[in-house]
């Protein structure tokens, strides 16, 4: 095809495209007839897309059939060597498909790489089926193979799992079940048994597909890919049609090493049970059980220890003939079934064995020695002993194999319940489930969910002005006239809280203040955020502007919890000064004074037991704040604790109270409530703010008139607000002294990565005590 080469070619098939997409067909035509001879065919210079190529990758079919007429070439490619039918193949564009089909598209042609149309057609969606069958009907090779030699049935192997009725289709239409790639001999069949799909293994086997063939250097059979996925039923699939499982790759793994590393215990058993042994080692040293227990796959190195110990030994009803009749009788139980009744008029589930042996001969069964047959033809009688054989009983096979090789043995068992004792009741662990909330609708704007608010992004021209350098004046900074606007991106309220962005959240609040108790999906608000990471900055600002000290989470912590927790002694100090509850309860009853406590933290402890704490509590689980320093805090702690504790008296035990709750008139005297008209007389007489019913003030006209020509004065307003305001932000002086600050409220390892706060950092002693994390 012409490509665009001088400056008049390359400006008219620019615009001859642009129009195609436009959809602007006056100035298509025109442009076809005036200006460059066979416009239309031409390749734009860059990717070498044609008009036809454009529209089909559009999805648009008018316009390519308007092109079409036009004298458009529908088999003209573009660099890549790609028609415009491989394109709209490609996207799943049926009609343009058709429409292309119907002008007579060569649908034999192949791109750059050696791939026809085909190939365009495999992925898993309805649409790129239609496609697939669009093109077949009209052509395409289904033995089509790419430079790499790679076969089209193969490559849509790899995904039969999601595109089953493609993968059949070309099995259908004549692809070569042996399909494989010649460098390394991977076939069709591995491919299938990799994805999981029974369906494509069986119609591969049926249609005459090699099954035992390897890998040229990595030896892998179709075996070891359908275990190493676990894909119990299509190494039934495999049994049935004769697979020989016991095989080894290049490293010396069977099949039953794949299952096991992978943890498929079921797989493992069948493999053992079908022939492969699993007890050779591969060249690492290591059996299929030592492989298993080293992937932690407790149940695989259970059943590899069975097969262990089985494999080899005969057993009742586990010969090979009979394995090999009962797999085969499996796959093909419902063709069975239907011959069967075509001899068993009546429908009594049974056939003579002339009729049993020929079913059995038209189903080309791999069929036993005389004697085996005699054997199976016997045990198969009905109870009258009169030569007629029970179908039903022979497809289920638990007459003439072992149950331990049924299909119904490796079925899920469901367990049973235990029965208790009268009398005795268990502990029941209660589950607790974590109340969540659901994601937020929509602002009306369109944008996110409340807890969603807009980052503030500050922009500037940095050749002018920077943070050492601000402008002197507001206006200016004119950047904002002349500067690309940064696309509006959002950011959690508490990740704001969390990392001090109080530029996005000044802008929030000064137009909804109530947004600043805004609960996230576990009922966290910003202000909790905030005091757990101990930042006291974005804790005043927060308070300030109306944060509820009270608020609670879904554990029904508030933010005196989380700060006791952060260890932080400023943030602490100012939220009991603003109020906080220093005797909140969580949910399982644990109070601020006990987070300080497994905090570490001395000086917090000393204070809360100034403040008035409560000491003697305890959580649901009976653990009172000394329990809670004797296991978690540091010596200094425990100390002040145990002083504090022995102070007090003793706690009076529950029992009692309830007892003594229980007698008469031992309770406090109901208060007396104040009539109103007492009330009224302690009241001062010359009270200015007391409003007596009866003596409002009647309303005035002239009074009205005066407030309403008082509402009328307009102030004329002056303002101008710059597009863009300048946002005002720390000196490299005031951050180099703000990292001081951090160092001196956190220590010095807060600027390192693994700095941990003081209650994770406890909890990590903790733990290195009974041995470390990964201890057992």
């Amino acid at each position: 095809m012409p490509l665009a080469q001088t400056r008049l070619e390359t400006l008219q098939i620019c615009k001859l495209l642009q129009c195609v997409r436009e959809e602007e067909r006056i100035q298509i035509e025109k442009l076809t007839l005036n200006g460059v001879p066979h416009l239309i065919n031409y390749n734009e210079p860059t990717t070498g897309e044609t008009a036809l190529s454009t529209a089909a990758a559009a999805n648009n079919d008018s316009m390519i059939e308007y092109l079409i007429e036009l004298g458009a070439y529908p088999d003209v490619k573009d660099f890549e060597g790609r028609t415009a039918a491989m394109r709209a193949a490609e996207l799943g564009n049926i009609q343009c498909v058709e429409v292309l089909a119907k002008a007579e598209c060569n649908m034999e042609l192949t791109d750059n790489h050696g791939k026809g149309v085909l190939f365009y057609c495999i992925s898993p969606t309805t649409r790129h089926e239609k496609c697939m069958q669009i093109v077949i009907e009209h052509g395409a090779d289904v033995n089509n193979t790419s430079n790499d030699t790679c076969p089209v049935f193969l490559a849509a192997c790899e995904i039969a799992s999601q595109a089953e009725s493609s993968c059949l289709k070309l099995l259908e239409k004549g692809a070569d079940p042996n399909s494989k790639t010649e460098k390394t001999n991977r076939t069709a069949l591995m491919a299938a048994c990799a994805s999981g799909s029974v369906k494509v293994v069986r119609a591969i086997l049926e249609g005459g597909g090699d099954i035992d063939v390897v890998m040229l250097k990595s030896k892998v059979h179709a075996a070891h890919e359908a275990a190493q996925g676990g894909y119990l039923e299509v190494l039934m699939v495999l049994a049935a049609f004769g697979a020989n499982f016991d095989q080894y790759d290049e490293k010396g793994n069977t099949p039953i090493h794949y299952a096991a590393r992978n943890g498929h215990a079921m797989c493992c058993k069948y493999l053992s049970q079908r022939g492969c042994n699993p007890k050779p080692k591969n060249d690492e040293g290591l059996q299929a059980k030592a492989v298993s227990k080293e992937n932690g796959h407790k149940e695989a190195t259970k059943e590899c220890k069975k097969a262990e110990k089985s494999f080899g030994k005969g057993g009742k009803n586990n010969d090979p003939w009979a394995l090999k009749l009962y797999d085969f009788c499996c796959v093909k139980e419902e063709q069975f079934r239907d011959m069967f009744t075509k001899y068993d008029a009546d429908e009594k589930g049974t056939v003579s064995r002339e009729d049993f042996l020929e079913v059995l001969q038209n189903m080309s069964v791999p069929m036993p020695e005389e004697a085996e047959m005699k054997t199976l033809l016997i045990s198969h009688d009905n109870k009258n002993k009169d030569g007629v054989i029970d179908y039903n009983e022979f497809l289920l096979g638990k007459k003439y194999v072992n149950k331990q090789y049924l299909r119904s043995a490796f079925e899920p068992k469901s367990k049973k319940k235990k029965k208790g004792g009268k009398g005795k009741k268990g502990k029941t662990k209660i589950p607790l489930p974590i109340c969540t909330q659901m994601d937020g609708p929509r602002a009306s704007d369109g944008g996110p969910p409340p807890d969603y608010i807009p980052r503030h992004d500050h922009y500037t021209d940095l050749g002018r002005f920077n943070r050492d350098e601000p402008p002197e004046h507001p206006l200016q900074d004119d950047s904002g006239w002349y500067l690309h606007h940064p696309e509006r991106t959002y950011t959690r309220l508490n990740d704001a809280a969390k990392h001090n962005d109080l530029d996005s959240m000044t802008g929030v609040f000064e137009k909804n203040k109530a947004l600043v108790d805004t609960k996230d999906k576990f009922y966290k608000t910003p202000l909790m955020i905030a005091c757990l990471h101990g930042n006291l900055q974005v804790t005043k600002f927060l308070v300030e502007n109306g944060a509820n000290l009270q608020s609670e989470d879904n554990f029904r912590w508030t933010p005196l919890h989380f700060a006791c927790h952060s260890g932080m002694y400023d943030v602490i100090e100012y939220l009991v000064d603003k109020g906080a509850n220093i005797d909140a309860v969580t949910m399982n009853g644990a109070t601020p004074f006990m987070r300080a406590i497994e905090s570490s933290r001395p000086e917090i402890v000393q204070y809360l037991l100034e403040k008035g704490v409560k000491v003697q509590t305890e959580t649901r689980k009976g653990h009172t704040p000394m329990d809670l320093a004797a296991a978690w805090a540091d010596a200094r702690v425990f100390e002040i604790v145990k002083t504090k504790w022995d102070s007090l008296p003793p706690p009076p035990d529950k029992k009692d109270q309830k007892k003594g709750g229980a007698k008469k008139g031992g309770g406090a005297k109901r208060p007396g409530s104040s009539s109103p008209a007492k009330a009224l007389a302690n009241a001062a007489p010359d009270s200015p703010d007391l409003d007596l019913p009866g003596h409002h003030r009647k309303g005035s006209i002239l009074r009205a008139a005066s407030a309403l020509a008082g509402g009328i004065e307009e102030v004329e307003d002056i303002t101008f607000t710059p597009i863009k305001r300048w946002t005002d932000q720390l000196t490299t002086e005031q951050l180099i002294h703000k990292r001081v600050e951090q160092r001196d409220r956190f220590g010095w390892e807060v600027d390192f990565e693994d700095f941990q706060m003081p209650l994770l950092r406890n909890v990590y002693a903790r733990v290195a005590v009974f041995g470390g994390v990964d201890a057992d």
